[in-house]
């Protein structure tokens, strides 16, 4: 569905995406995670033709992003993180506006507005004004909005900032729910881990531009070779302690913590305890979290989302 070859954006010597190779394929959720300012943002602007690349050359749905730039706009469908329907309007009155913006049939308006509002679950409110919704509420409509032309891709932008748990659980429903009945791909950006460990197919690490992990959820936790345990410890010389053991794997700090890659933590942890002396202790399972430090360096649960697509574009005006 997307075929990204070489593809190059630079800003003066500032290179924000660099020559970025990547295939999506249909009915795949697709994770782009990286730090702000890694390139993720940037990407996607073109793959959505509101950036034009320096180089290199991208597809969507068979369509080039350069030249046939319309054609890629009818096939792909935005949910913007900062929600933009009308509040005084009711959801049935914004869907039947943008059925027109975006040249829906008129014969099959109405038709095709009960069915995406039936798809996120919102039938029962559709009279109702925009302002009266919940934050949920409120994304699952834009969510409908972005379908009512049939699109082939969907560009979700962080879809559960700001939501309660219950709420974000809701939505990772019904975002499986519009691939496996509307049959469309979705390219998901998120600050969550759990989030795109439940619900994506495979992930894309952005670092500088670059793509420096590409696997599955389970296949990058699986990459890190063992269970984790975290120590809080000022011993300078905990580090070369723990590298004697054998179950130890990996070494590493990160956020004044020092984190060890082990095999069996329960087993490991406590003949760590009679050698390191430490303030705190904790081990689990590998996360996305944990893959995401390891290759980056970075702590991703730490950072706040940028802004929604369109502000950040408009830092390019």
């Amino acid at each position: 569905m997307i075929k990204i070859r070489e593809l190059v954006k630079a800003y003066g010597k500032l290179t924000a995406v660099n020559r970025l190779t990547l295939d999506i394929g249909e009915n795949e959720i697709f994770g782009l995670l990286g730090a702000n300012g890694a390139g993720k943002t940037t990407t996607i602007h073109m793959l959505a033709t509101l950036l034009k690349p320096t180089s290199g050359s991208a597809t969507v749905n068979g369509y080039d992003i350069v030249t046939q730039p319309a054609k890629v706009r009818s096939s792909i469908g935005i949910v913007f993180q900062a929600p933009s329907s009308d509040d005084i309007l009711t959801g049935y009155e914004n869907l039947h506006l943008h059925s027109m913006l975006y040249s829906v049939p008129r014969q099959i308006r109405r038709k095709r507005i009960e069915e995406v509002l039936e798809l996120v679950g919102l039938a029962d409110r559709k009279n109702d004004q925009v302002k009266t919704y919940s934050g949920g509420m409120r994304r699952r409509l834009e969510i409908a909005r972005g379908l009512l032309h049939k699109p082939k891709v969907m560009f979700l932008d962080e879809p559960t900032l700001g939501l309660d748990p219950a709420s974000r659980e809701v939505m990772w429903k019904y975002v499986r729910t519009l691939v496996e009945e509307e049959k469309i791909t979705v390219i998901l950006t998120t600050h969550y881990m759990e989030e795109a460990d439940m619900l994506c197919d495979r992930i894309a690490i952005i670092d500088k531009g670059k793509i420096v992990a590409l696997d599955t959820p389970a296949g990058l936790k699986a990459g890190l070779g063992g269970d984790v345990i975290r120590l809080k410890t000022k011993d300078p010389q905990a580090a070369k302690l723990a590298e004697r053991f054998d179950f130890v794997n990996r070494v590493e700090h990160s956020n004044g913590f020092l984190v060890l890659s082990v095999r069996d933590a329960r087993k490991a942890l406590p003949i760590l305890l009679q050698q390191v002396e430490a303030e705190s202790a904790e081990f689990s399972s590998p996360t996305l979290n944990d893959v995401f430090i390891q290759i980056t360096g970075r702590n991703i649960d730490k950072e706040q989302a940028e802004g929604g697509f369109m502000e950040r574009f408009a830092k390019y005006d």
